[in-house]
């Protein structure tokens, strides 16, 4: 068992020969993946992936990059689309102040409506967070008080402090690629310390390839090198994490259960 919680499987680079890098994912152990939506154009391209392979789950959502082009993707039109049977989740969502690629308040606006959506679909939240912890804790504390939600901190690069303001809401962080990076040094001190119950790995692929592939387009295959660090890294057998990390992303995303 192998689960990456968080890849782009339709973006350039993955997506002219998707059949392949699916391929060599499962070759590599991993039984999940979830394809994450980033802007409405692409919904269906990832849910056709996900209607196709049994083994891909999507998710519909904006970025807040592209929150100012999209002030019509509201609540309503996430539930609505929430409701298939393979989206597992809402998002990505949440707060980029590194680039301010869209309005900071458009983003909190429609980081609330995913939250909303996530709360009213039953489904987790997929949180994207950089230079912008504080607004981030705030929004995901003030709508908890609204009305329970799961959710899940991809692309973990935060605090420590964070990560802690995030576990005591109950959602889990997930570590990509970038723990295996040397001058990780803050990310892997975090990363040795979460709770085995509230951790996922991810390769955010096509990007952040972990080492020993680093400057290649990330696949998700590559999640085994970065369950492999974060074994050695957390003193656990590769084997154990891989197990337990799986176990939690069909906890958390619960419509990739099984029957």
């Amino acid at each position: 068992m192998l689960a990456d919680s968080h890849c782009h499987l339709n973006y350039k680079g993955l997506a002219e020969e998707q059949d392949a890098v699916l391929a060599r994912a499962r070759a590599r152990g991993v039984t999940a993946m979830l394809n994450i939506a980033t802007r409405e154009s692409e919904w269906d391209a990832v849910l056709a992936t996900a209607e196709r392979e049994p083994d891909v789950w999507a998710t519909v959502g904006i970025h807040p990059h592209e929150a100012d082009q999209h002030p019509h993707v509201d609540t309503a039109r996430l539930v609505a689309r929430a409701a298939h049977p393979r989206v597992a989740g809402i998002g990505e969502s949440g707060l980029d102040y590194f680039y301010d690629h869209s309005d900071r308040a458009r983003q909190q606006a429609s980081f609330r409506a995913h939250i909303a959506a996530a709360r009213e679909a039953g489904v987790p939240i997929v949180v994207h967070t950089r230079d912008a912890e504080d607004d981030t804790a705030a929004i995901l504390a003030e709508e908890m008080e609204q009305g329970a939600y799961t959710g899940v901190i991809h692309c973990f690069t935060a605090s420590g402090a964070f990560a802690d303001r995030a576990l005591d809401l109950g959602l889990y962080v997930s570590i990509s690629g970038i723990v295996t990076f040397r001058n990780a040094r803050n990310l892997q001190e975090t990363a040795a310390r979460l709770p085995r119950e509230r951790l996922l790995i991810e390769t955010d692929a096509p990007f952040l390839a972990p080492v020993p592939h680093r400057g290649k387009t990330g696949e998700p295959g590559f999640v085994a090198d970065t369950a492999a660090f974060l074994a050695r890294l957390r003193g656990e057998e590769t084997e154990e994490l891989q197990e337990y990390t799986a176990r939690n992303f069909h906890a958390l995303f619960t419509k990739t259960r099984v029957p």
